[in-house]
């Protein structure tokens, strides 16, 4: 988890909200200008207002429902951009759909008027409404604000607190990653601890494959697990991308359809079960959900359910190795 940033001084504080025009006694507020305007004041969010902009979101953030959004800079989506291969943050704009746009938005806005005094630790329902209820964030406090999103990633308020007539504005240093909008491959490329999984899929000439229609269940190993396997292999990183079995190395991590938790504990619920992958060997799930590969080797989840567009991820902590042929 990031560390908590600390508020920024007094001083600093208000000379900020004095050039974004909000203000810093709440009497002032009802003369403040709306969240949309804030933005608009400050180069810093030129991104963010051409997002709003293209998902038709200008009439939401400025009408008089009380709005607590949480808004990445230029900065962040230029990070986010360059992260799934793109130039950076207007060329993201540019390239996503309007209501994908609008999805990733939505899960930076929270109901209500939510100053940095008045949030709780804990889930945190957004305006993003994911199959069936609101996706939410997880908030952590010490100090200053952390948000996880639905990718695991974390975001850290770096300027709170920013007064709007209809709400308030809390600067974060990250895009937050919603679920069930962007695919496999981009929900991998934003995640650092899989840029080794990203390198290999790329070199294997699976990245096309992945980002397709689907679904595809895949079970990704961290860089950690990586690294583990490749000094149990006695392999550097250059042999295990040049390897011809990478791709059926990967292959093996990747099971058709949209496999939640939940399924796969039903699955097991009356013993383990062999589970077919996309490359054609099996690996065995046991009734404590700890996997057993091809050539007997354990993997345990790390994390479930991250849900992409088309599909879902498991973080597992190991490489999972298919049988050795006969």
């Amino acid at each position: 988890m990031t560390r908590w940033l600390k508020y920024l001084v007094a001083a600093s504080s208000v000379a900020f909200l004095a050039a974004c025009g909000g203000g810093d006694d709440d009497d002032d507020t009802a003369t403040a200008p709306s969240i949309v305007e804030i933005a608009q004041s400050d180069p810093n969010f030129s991104t963010l207002v051409a997002a709003v902009v293209k998902a038709d979101l200008v009439a939401t953030l400025s009408g008089d429902t009380q709005l607590t959004v949480f808004a990445p800079t230029n900065a962040a989506f230029d990070a986010a951009a360059r992260a799934i291969g793109l130039a950076d943050g207007a060329t993201l704009v540019s390239d996503l759909p309007a209501d994908a746009l609008a999805k990733i938005l939505t899960y930076h806005v929270v109901a209500g008027d939510n100053p940095s005094t008045a949030l709780t630790a804990g889930p945190l329902n957004t305006l993003y409404n994911f199959e069936g209820g609101p996706a939410v964030l997880g908030l952590s406090l010490g100090g200053g604000v952390t948000l996880t999103d639905a990718l695991g990633t974390t975001a850290t308020v770096s300027t709170p607190d920013i007064d709007a007539r209809n709400g308030v504005v809390h600067v974060i240093d990250k895009v937050l990653v919603p679920p069930g909008v962007l695919n496999l491959v981009q929900m991998a490329q934003l995640h650092p601890a899989f840029s080794t999984l990203v390198s290999a899929v790329v070199e294997a000439d699976l990245a096309a494959t992945l980002s397709a229609t689907g679904p595809f269940t895949v079970f990704a190993p961290t860089n950690d697990a990586f690294a583990a396997a490749l000094a149990e292999l006695g392999l550097t990183a250059e042999q295990l991308l040049a390897s011809p079995d990478l791709a059926a190395i990967l292959t093996y991590h990747v099971v058709s359809g949209d496999v939640r938790a939940a399924d796969v504990a039903a699955l097991v619920s009356s013993g383990p079960v062999d589970v077919t992958t996309v490359q054609g060997a099996t690996f065995r799930v046991g009734t404590d959900l700890r996997i057993t590969d091809g050539r007997s080797r354990t993997a345990t989840l790390l994390a479930t359910d991250v849900v992409a567009s088309n599909g879902v991820i498991h973080v597992i902590d190991a490489v999972l190795l298919p049988p050795v042929a006969p």
